[in-house]
């Protein structure tokens, strides 16, 4: 989908699309992390970006949509934070090279190519010692899951998003259950969970 059918997507929704709270791996991965500047790409309504903001991070939050951004300005607002939000394609946005300690890159499907080209520059943008993390539909939810795209080409494994990451230090690598309702029933679906570190202190 490109900006516009997301902007569609944001714009007919009366609330948020997704959840306003942050994704749980993300929690998991960046919640014991001490505060810094942190990048979060392909954003959306700026679930992780508010929740960063909350503990103390000084937050980018980029994203394609401007309805996306404008919710997640909202949703700063309303929780008494602040983000830094840019309008900005993901394959294009060029963040600066060694100016974050997280970078953070949730639920973006891009062909192989494509994703593995913002995975460098996120590794670039990394300080040393900083953290990536990327979580994504995995490839496994097809069959053994529930939700997500449906399309193989565009979900992650976790050994093709770790074998991306040249010159990163690989802390994680695995397909994590994340439990969802469906129907009144709780089932699982499977995301691919990498974490990275950029070697130094």
């Amino acid at each position: 989908m490109d900006s516009t059918a997301w902007d569609a997507r944001y714009a007919a929704a009366p609330d948020l699309v997704w959840t306003g709270e942050p994704n749980r791996f993300v929690v998991a991965e960046t919640g014991a992390l001490p505060p810094g500047r942190a990048l979060d790409l392909a954003a959306g309504e700026g679930r992780n970006a508010v929740w960063l903001a909350g503990r103390g991070w000084q937050v980018t939050a980029v994203d394609f949509s401007p309805v996306a951004v404008e919710r997640g300005r909202t949703l700063a607002r309303d929780q008494g934070v602040e983000v830094t939000w840019e309008v900005a394609d993901v394959l294009r946005y060029a963040p600066p090279a060694g100016a974050f300690d997280l970078v953070l890159i949730a639920y973006l499907h891009l062909p192989a190519a494509d994703l593995a080209t913002v995975l460098h520059r996120a590794g670039q943008a990394l300080r040393p010692g900083g953290r990536l993390v990327v979580v994504g539909h995995d490839r496994a939810n097809l069959r053994h899951g529930v939700g997500g795209p449906q399309d193989p080409a565009l979900l992650h494994d976790p050994q093709t998003v770790a074998a991306a990451l040249s010159g990163l230090r690989i802390l994680r690598s695995e397909t994590a259950r994340r439990p969802v309702s469906v129907d009144d029933r709780t089932v699982d679906a499977l995301d691919s969970v990498v974490v990275a570190s950029r070697p130094g202190e």
